[in-house]
């Protein structure tokens, strides 16, 4: 049968004496190990589907096995031919996977979501651009002003919208990355002005959390989401 692999941890590392893993009836993990390595496997189900149920119970197996350490998480859906093969990819890759467990040591990742309150940020424009707000009043005043009038000042509006979303992104980062031990850019076609993801140092916690709070609060055209603490996705590889 196949194996199904959760996340790769020091061989010394302390685990919880059972965890339920993916499938219905939950699958039992349990470990591969090899040298300073060791692998939280489970079997792999004959069928494998992204369901709601196999991805919170693949997640909850990392985070729970992170109680006592660092994980090197896996993606959901990894699976291998059998644990032999799980324990020689362990074995060819154990300085690489050492190196990255020692980054994420006492550290979680924590991902920053920021778009605009639509109305918000057109006030904000406005008042930032004295010229856009007289060409406004300069158009109502006239009836709407003529169609090339209304287009030209759309364009211009949309142009200084862009501008404040480039700002923005670049506050949100500046701000919060001194507070992290590193940083990863999502899609850029999330159709979010930030989409973020932190590592940050446990010691560090409540000044990033407190930092992403003042953004929202400094800022009211400002939508931010902070999801975490996460198992490090971002960060498992060394890119």
């Amino acid at each position: 049968m196949s194996t199904y692999v959760y996340g790769i941890a020091r061989a010394s590392q302390q685990l919880p004496e059972s965890l339920a893993g993916i499938g219905e009836p939950a699958l039992p993990v349990r470990t591969v190990r090899s040298g300073r390595l060791l692998a939280l496997v489970s079997d792999a189900p004959a069928e494998l589907k992204a369901k709601r149920r196999d991805l919170l119970a693949h997640q909850r197996v990392v985070i729970q096995a992170g109680a006592g350490g660092p994980v090197l998480p896996l993606r959901f859906g990894g699976v291998s031919p059998d644990d032999a093969t799980v324990a020689a990819i362990l074995d060819e890759h154990e300085s690489s996977y050492l190196e990255r467990l020692d980054v994420l040591e006492g550290k979680d990742e924590y991902n920053v979501k920021a778009d605009h309150d639509e109305q918000a940020v057109l006030y904000q424009v406005l008042s930032s651009h004295p010229e856009l707000a007289a060409r406004l009043e300069a158009n109502r005043a006239a009836g709407g002003g003529s169609y090339d009038q209304r287009l030209e000042f759309g364009e211009l509006m949309a142009r200084a919208v862009k501008e404040r979303e480039a700002a923005d992104a670049l506050l949100i980062e500046s701000t919060l990355s001194p507070l992290a031990a590193a940083l990863r850019h999502g899609p850029e076609n999330s159709g979010r002005l930030a989409n973020l993801s932190f590592l940050v140092e446990r010691e560090q916690r409540e000044k990033f959390l407190e930092a992403v709070r003042a953004l929202a609060e400094q800022h009211e055209h400002l939508n931010v989401q902070i999801t975490g603490p996460l198992p490090a996705y971002s960060f498992a590889d060394a890119s």
